[in-house]
């Protein structure tokens, strides 16, 4: 638990963020358990995780510019497709469609439960930040930040799905 608690203060020195620290805190671990067989016993277990957390964080840095090249215009142009079509229905028409119902309960199925449960809790049940964090039993800032990455995993899948339905093409097709 003490290395727990040491990773979790240099990661909040990184950072400057107890919410950010404790993502790359969990980052850091899943990595180091992905990676086990890599370390080698008898020595510093501690400065091994410094030296996995330090990677992540300079990884998550360079990717910080990036961050807004997840959103995907095509799945803006899709529900716009739809609106277009059904003007005087708004965008709750989409989750009217049977199709589309199974297609997004299919897609959530598939994403990890960290991220799923802040999407159905916001988005779907349409709790507050702070209600989903005390329902969590995380800092709000974890909730947004996994509320974000979930998102884009469920873009990506409905994304897929809208390609292989042939409602969009895909960027090979131009």
């Amino acid at each position: 638990m003490e290395a727990i608690d040491r990773v979790y203060r240099f990661a909040l020195h990184l950072t400057r963020d107890p919410a950010d620290a404790e993502d790359l805190v969990q980052e850091t671990y899943l990595r180091a358990y992905r990676h086990r067989h890599q370390y080698q016993p008898g020595t510093n277990c501690t400065a091994w995780l410094f030296t996995i957390c330090r990677h992540l964080w300079v990884q998550q840095r360079r990717r910080g510019d990036r961050v807004t090249a997840y959103d995907i215009p095509e799945l803006d142009a899709l529900a716009g497709r739809y609106l277009e079509d059904r003007p005087s229905e708004g965008a709750g028409v989409l989750l009217d469609l049977p199709e589309f119902g199974d297609v997004l309960r299919k897609a959530l199925e598939e994403i990890p439960e960290v991220y799923r449960l802040p999407i159905v809790l916001v988005d779907i049940e349409d709790q507050s930040y702070a209600a989903a964090a005390q329902i969590l039993g995380v800092p709000v800032g974890t909730v947004r930040s996994r509320l974000f990455r979930g998102r884009r995993m469920l873009q990506a899948r409905l994304l897929a799905y809208a390609e292989d339905a042939g409602i969009l093409r895909s960027k090979g097709e131009g």
